[in-house]
C-alpha cells in the first residue's frame, strides 16, 4: 500500500498544529518595531483629539473658570449653548454655512466629474491645451482673484439682497483640483466596458452617469468630503461679499463673538463644538467610499 503525502504549505501548516498542539498562524513573535508604531500612532491621535476635547470641554464651563486653566470644568453647564442659540443670529449662519456647502459640494460632484470624464475618454482638438490652462489657474493665489470676484459680484449685483447666496457660492462651483483628481480616476475605468454600453445603445450622457460615475464613487466621495470642509470653514471671502449679518456663514458669525477689549472664547469654543457636526456627518457618509478606493486603483483596463 503506497500512501501520497501532499507537500502543499497548507498540508505543512495543518501537520505542525497536529504536533504542537497550538495553531501556528495564532503565534506572533514580538517585534520592538511594531510596538513603536503603535506608540508613535497613539501619540499622533492624542495630538489630534485633545484640542479637540478641550474644545468641547471649555464649551461646557463657565465665563469665570476659562481663566483657572484646568482642562476639566468644574461646575459642567450647558449655558454657554442656550446663550448662543438664542442672544445671537447662530441658527441663520449655521443654516447658510449649511446652505452654502452642499450647493458647492453638489455643483463640484457634478461639473468636476463631468469635465474629467470628458477630458480623459474623448479625444478633440485642443484638449491637452484646455487641461494645462485648468492646471495652470492652480498656481494663481485665491487672494489675487478676489478682487475680480468682487468686482463681478458688484456689476452684477451678487452682492445684495438674497442674491449674496450666490456671490458667495459661484467661486466654488467648479475646482481645478476636482477636474485633476477625476480626470486621473477615470484612467481605471476600462475603455472596453465603455464601447459595450454604447453597442447596447447607451448615449454618452448615460454611459457617463450609469457606467463610469459608480466606478469612481470613491474618488468622488474624498472630493465631496474636501470642498465641503473646505466651504463649510470659508472665512475671507464670505465675508468681503456679505453686506448683511443675515448672510453671513458661521466662521464669519463667530468672529463676532470677538470685541475690541474682550473675546467670548466660551461662546466661541460653543460655537465651534455645534459646527463640527456636519462635518462629522459627512465624513461618516462617505468613509466606506474612501476605503473602497485602495481597490480602485488596482484596477485596469
Amino acid at each position: 500500500m503506497t500512501t501520497s503525502l501532499e507537500s502543499s504549505p497548507e498540508r505543512t501548516l495543518q501537520l505542525a498544529e497536529q504536533v504542537v498542539g497550538t495553531p501556528v498562524r495564532a503565534r506572533k513573535q514580538f517585534s520592538w518595531t511594531m510596538l513603536m508604531a503603535y506608540v508613535l500612532l497613539s501619540l499622533g491621535a492624542a495630538v489630534m483629539i485633545v484640542p479637540f476635547l478641550w474644545m468641547l470641554l471649555t464649551s461646557l464651563k463657565p465665563a469665570t473658570e476659562l481663566v483657572q486653566f484646568s482642562f476639566l470644568p468644574k461646575q459642567p453647564t450647558l449655558e454657554n449653548y442656550r446663550l448662543v442659540l438664542t442672544t445671537s443670529s447662530f441658527g441663520r449662519w449655521y443654516f447658510n454655512s449649511l446652505l452654502i456647502a452642499t450647493i458647492s459640494t453638489l455643483s463640484v460632484a457634478f461639473f468636476d466629474s463631468l469635465v474629467g470624464y470628458t477630458l480623459n475618454k474623448f479625444e478633440f482638438p485642443g484638449k491637452n491645451i484646455i487641461f494645462l490652462g485648468i492646471l495652470a489657474t492652480l498656481m494663481v493665489p485665491t487672494e489675487m482673484l478676489i478682487i475680480p470676484w468682487y468686482t463681478m459680484s458688484v456689476q452684477w449685483g451678487w452682492h445684495q439682497g438674497a442674491m449674496q447666496y450666490w456671490g458667495i457660492v459661484f467661486p466654488g462651483v467648479i475646482t481645478a483640483v476636482g477636474i485633476f483628481l477625476m480626470r486621473q480616476f477615470f484612467d481605471g475605468v476600462p475603455n472596453e466596458l465603455l464601447d459595450a454600453a454604447r453597442m447596447d445603445g447607451l448615449h454618452e450622457f448615460g454611459i457617463w452617469w450609469r457606467v463610469a460615475m459608480p466606478l469612481v464613487k470613491p474618488a468622488l466621495a474624498a472630493l465631496c468630503i474636501f470642498n465641503f470642509i473646505g466651504n463649510w470653514n470659508a472665512y475671507l471671502w464670505p465675508l468681503i461679499i456679505a453686506s448683511a449679518r443675515a448672510y453671513y456663514t458661521l466662521p464669519v458669525g463667530l468672529s463676532f463673538f470677538r470685541g475690541e477689549s474682550t473675546t467670548q472664547w466660551e461662546k466661541i469654543m460653543t460655537g465651534a463644538s455645534l459646527a463640527t457636526v456636519p462635518l462629522l456627518i459627512v465624513f461618516i457618509i462617505f468613509q466606506r467610499q474612501i476605503i473602497k478606493g485602495i481597490a480602485l486603483t488596482g484596477l485596469k483596463g
